[in-house]
């Protein structure tokens, strides 16, 4: 064998092992005795911050950073969907928050095939499912906080009153302005200059809601009421839930909606409920790794693990061809399943997940992986046998292919837009031994703001599919939730938190989230290193936005991708594109056991970051 072969596995583990022995990274690490806060924007982290100061476990924090980054409009805002993991160290569970909204009444397939639409529209009042962040956020207070809803959101209602708008969001104001102007509201609270050749604020400029900070203290103010008329401290957030779902605000939102042509309803808000879950979870190598079930897409980094366990990816080296190759076939072959599969588990029939989590199945789906080129039309599985039951889609499945659209430029870009729209992440942990990890979003500009509530909507129901042939457990339906791509992450070693981690990005989130876990368990990388580490994305597996395609072999690798690896990545069939950051940006905590201390990592990919002590 000539010797630059025999040197190449070596070269190509070079940069795994400087990345284990301590190379330096572009964001310092962050650490914590005591307590440790990280999220979408500085300002939303401080927010969790001064109430951990102030006493707060870490649950209270991540309420605040939620409220805080909801009020930033943080790829997100107040009438969007939380869903979060919660380690309660009394119980010594995980449990699952479902904050996600609905389908309205009048929400159907046949009422959006009368429009000419394949899909729910991507914007407007018609995207909006009901919202789900305030309910999701007061239940998360009352079940597991120590502190009043007053207390949680002072952060967020200073911030409505003004705060120093950043360069990132008045970029993607800028950028929408002609969708905003559609809708009056949004319109009025956004374009603060218009008429003008820059109608958003302006970098440092303080922007003011004044509609939202008056949302925000209703809801202190029911609170307050409660608390007066003798009611403890979880009635009391609960009588704020009910003013939100069920009084004035509830009714000013449906009014402003429906004018605009919204399909939600007064018995939409009040039927709604947020759901506490038991998540799902798997075993890789020892760890257990907890993600909320088939209402969103987080399944499938625990299906990945189970097909990846089959191999030894540390002796394949980090981000070789064939950890690369290895890497990717096991994403597509769980991304066909939740393109299949995945969808509300309240709706019968529910999603196989036993059969989709079963190391059998993993094993049986694993001998599908090659290692000579790309398949780019693996498809779904039928998981049915592994928990003894029979597929009722049967013909659907055997009739389901790989999208390939023509790769036009076009294409191309309106793809990259919505394949990693929206999300933030939200991440604490506390001494006491609570662990949060949160991905709220929804609602992201363009949205629309509903009236003088000062909340934007959420546009969650273009994830949705109207044809069966597609998802057939993701229908539309009215009182349905959608598929979302929304995937908080906690991993426990011996029973105990190890890992809080979730990153924002639509489909692309487990994807990073997997290589996340993989740097950290199989490359000794801290959880820093990891954050920043190189990356690779698949565009395989269906968008779950706007058109819903996808491009097969297209595949994004880091800059830091030695050539050899590159050309036979190419000799394999794959597309390559570059970027020098891949990463996320993910938003990490360690809990160093044996240290009694927290390790917090954020990516160097966008503002992510956080504070500890």
């Amino acid at each position: 064998m000539p010797r630059t072969l025999r040197l190449l596995p070596l070269l190509l583990l070079l940069p795994a092992l400087a990345l284990a022995a301590g190379a330096r990274t572009q964001k310092p690490a962050l650490h914590g005795a005591h307590w440790m806060a990280v999220t979408g924007k500085p300002l939303a982290a401080t927010a969790g911050a001064m109430i951990f100061e102030r006493g707060g476990n870490a649950v209270d924090a991540a309420c605040a950073m939620i409220a805080a980054t909801s009020t930033m409009w943080d790829t997100l805002s107040w009438g969007g969907e939380t869903q979060a993991l919660i380690y309660n160290p009394h119980t010594g569970k995980v449990t699952g928050i479902n904050g996600l909204g609905v389908a309205p009444s009048g929400a159907t397939p046949e009422f959006f095939h009368a429009r000419g639409l394949q899909y729910p529209p991507e914007f407007g009042p018609l995207a909006a499912v009901t919202p789900g962040t305030p309910g999701g956020l007061m239940t998360m207070l009352a079940e597991y906080g120590t502190m009043s809803l007053a207390q949680v959101l002072a952060p967020a209602i200073e911030m409505a009153d003004g705060y120093p708008m950043e360069a990132e969001l008045i970029d993607t104001i800028m950028k929408n302005r002609a969708h905003l102007k559609e809708w009056p509201d949004s319109a009025r609270v956004l374009l603060v200059h218009p008429g003008t050749a820059h109608e958003a604020p302006y970098p440092g400029e303080i922007f003011r809601q004044p509609d939202l900070a008056a949302t925000l203290r209703k809801l202190v103010a029911a609170e307050q009421a409660a608390t007066a008329a003798g009611k403890d401290r979880r009635a009391a957030i609960y009588a704020a839930y009910d003013r939100f779902y069920r009084g004035d605000i509830a009714r000013e939102l449906v009014a402003s909606v429906r004018e605009l042509g919204g399909l939600f309803t007064l018995e939409d808000l009040d039927r709604w409920r947020v759901k506490i879950e038991e998540p799902v979870h798997t075993s890789y190598r020892g760890v257990e790794v907890y993600k909320l079930t088939t209402w969103v897409q987080g399944p499938v980094m625990l299906q990945a693990l189970n097909l990846l366990e089959n191999f030894d990816l540390k002796s394949m080296g980090y981000n070789s061809v064939r950890y690369i190759q290895t890497l990717y076939q096991a994403m597509n072959l769980a991304y066909a399943d939740r393109d299949f599969y995945y969808g509300d588990p309240a709706f019968a029939p529910a999603p196989p997940i036993e059969g989709l989590l079963s190391k059998d199945y993993a094993r049986e789906r694993a001998k599908l992986i090659r290692f000579d080129r790309n398949d780019p039309d693996i498809r779904p599985g039928d998981p049915y046998p592994y928990q003894h039951g029979e597929n009722p889609y049967l013909p659907l499945l055997k009739a389901w292919h790989s999208r390939m659209p023509a790769a036009t430029p076009t294409a191309l870009a309106e793809f990259d837009r919505t394949f990693r729209l929206g999300t933030t992440s939200v991440e604490a942990a506390d001494e006491e031994g609570w662990a949060v990890s949160v991905t709220p979003s929804g609602g992201w500009v363009p949205a629309v703001i509903a009236g003088h509530t000062g909340i934007g909507l959420s546009q969650r129901m273009q994830s949705f599919v109207l044809d069966a042939r597609e998802n057939p457990y993701n229908v539309l339906v009215p009182g349905k939730r959608p598929r979302a791509t929304l995937t908080p992450t906690l991993a426990l070693k011996d029973g105990k938190p190890w890992l809080v981690f979730s990153v924002q990005g639509g489909d692309t989130q487990d994807q990073n989230l997997l290589q996340f876990f993989l740097d950290v368990l199989e490359f000794g990388m801290t959880v820093q290193q990891a954050s920043e580490a190189a990356n690779i994305t698949s565009y395989q597996m269906r968008d779950s936005f706007a058109q819903h395609e996808s491009f097969p072999g297209r595949l994004t690798v880091n800059t830091v991708t030695p050539q050899a690896v590159r050309a036979q990545l190419r000799r394999m069939g794959y597309r390559l594109e570059f970027e020098e950051r891949s990463s996320g940006p993910i938003n990490a905590i360690l809990i160093d056991a044996p240290h009694h201390s927290l390790w917090g990592g954020s990516s160097n990919h966008g503002e992510d970051y956080g504070i500890g002590w």
